[in-house]
């Protein structure tokens, strides 16, 4: 038996005035998700529970099979898995975004989505700058793609590794055109320091040459760090050890890659594969290439994600349809070809609806076809159909449970 999960990131929606009051999935020419929904089995799941923001990290987590309950730790760390960083027990890891500060204003949480050449320019000179002017200074940043970043925190003691871990700090992309100071107004000895950090990167990077440059070309400048979602490394049980099948993701995120990495899943690289828009031929093309040499393969593709942070509309509706038409289509053909037994599950991590440009914590769409297998009444995917269909709602980490036990 083989299994195709493809992850629409962010793809359910509300209906949109834009779309004559029809959401992107309803207005969208998706006829192999139409088909998935029509011959499947479908209803509605969530993989984010009340207890955690509707986060990807979370919601990944819980469609790569993980309990977050019993594994979750927190965002940053889950991306660092992707680093290849050395930890020691009590170092704090915190997911960094090279954001756009303007006049006290979280302007832009990617800084005109800053290429990671740059980035990684702009934080090196930013550890540097740190360690001249404290050379005990205990942090360090390590520069991933685009305005995906590390910051790990070294702590000497049990107590300021607790006090890292219990303030609240926010995701940027959820307070944009918001005061920095509103969300940084911590009272902690520690969580200051923090902030004392977050300010002085906003010091030395306003004026970085490869900022300068930026603004002469109409784009946002990366004039600051943003630390957010801290804690310590995770300890996740491998995934065959938990469901007995071998499997492997393919995508373009750091966070996807970590949890993999921590999971003892195979990460499939592909080039061309980024966590904007991406190409999709590519991604669809490798896994196919990689289809007899797994069980399982999660396919992510994150361009619906960005599309709805950034409230684009008509780039959201292509992205569903490209994911549809290069990634989905070639998939079942091979798979239809080739193999006498397989199922593909299609489904969002989470809502990233256009009105919001943010996560949600709706229930999100979920298909799933079974070779041979029986359908249900709905006729179309899309967020009002999937509801009416005939799968029990369940915790969204259920769900390779459910591909391999048909329940």
């Amino acid at each position: 038996m083989k299994y195709i999960v493809i992850i629409g990131d962010g793809m359910s929606d509300y209906p949109l005035d834009e779309l004559n009051g029809k959401t992107p999935l309803e207005y969208a020419n998706i006829p192999n998700m139409d088909k998935i929904a029509k011959l499947g089995k479908c209803g509605l799941t969530n993989n984010v529970i009340d207890k955690y923001n509707p986060g990807s990290d979370v919601a990944n987590m819980s469609i790569f099979g993980f309990d977050p309950d019993k594994y979750y730790t927190a965002r940053g760390p889950l991306e660092a898995g992707n680093y290849g960083i050395k930890t020691k027990e009590n170092d704090i890891i915190f997911r960094c975004n090279t954001i756009t500060n303007k006049e006290g204003i979280l302007y832009d949480f990617n800084a005109s989505h800053i290429s990671s050449e740059e980035s990684e320019i702009l934080l090196n000179d930013l550890n540097k700058y740190f360690t001249d002017k404290y050379p005990d200074f205990k942090g360090k940043f390590y520069p991933g793609i685009s305005y995906r970043h590390i910051f790990i925190y070294s702590c000497e003691s049990d107590k300021i590794s607790n006090e890292l871990c219990s303030f609240e700090t926010f995701p940027p992309h959820d307070i944009l055109n918001e005061p920095i100071d509103k969300y940084t107004n911590w009272t902690g000895e520690y969580s200051n320091l923090i902030k004392k950090i977050m300010m002085e990167s906003y010091e030395f990077l306003s004026n970085h040459p490869v900022n300068k440059a930026r603004e002469e070309k109409g784009l946002n400048p990366a004039n600051m760090v943003w630390l957010w979602s801290q804690g310590v490394v995770p300890h996740l049980d491998p995934f065959t050890s938990l469901y007995g099948i071998k499997a492997a993701v393919i995508t373009g995120v750091d966070l996807l890659k970590g949890i993999a990495n921590y999971g003892k899943i195979d990460v499939i690289d592909v080039p061309g594969a980024t966590a904007y828009f991406t190409d999709y031929v590519a991604k669809g093309q490798y896994a196919i290439d990689n289809i007899d040499d797994y069980d399982l393969i999660f396919v992510h593709i994150e361009a619906p994600d960005e599309a709805g942070h950034a409230k684009n509309v008509s780039e959201k509706v292509k992205a569903i349809e490209a994911i549809d038409k290069y990634i989905l289509g070639p998939i079942w053909e091979y798979l239809d070809e080739n193999y006498e037994e397989y199922k593909i599950a299609v489904l969002p991590d989470h809502p990233t609806p256009i009105p919001v440009g943010t996560h949600t914590r709706d229930d999100i769409p979920q298909a799933i076809y079974t070779k041979g297998g029986k359908a249900d009444s709905v006729k179309s995917y899309t967020e009002s159909n999937i509801a009416k269909g005939s799968l029990k709602k369940e915790h969204g980490y259920k769900l390779v449970n459910r591909l391999i036990n048909d329940n």
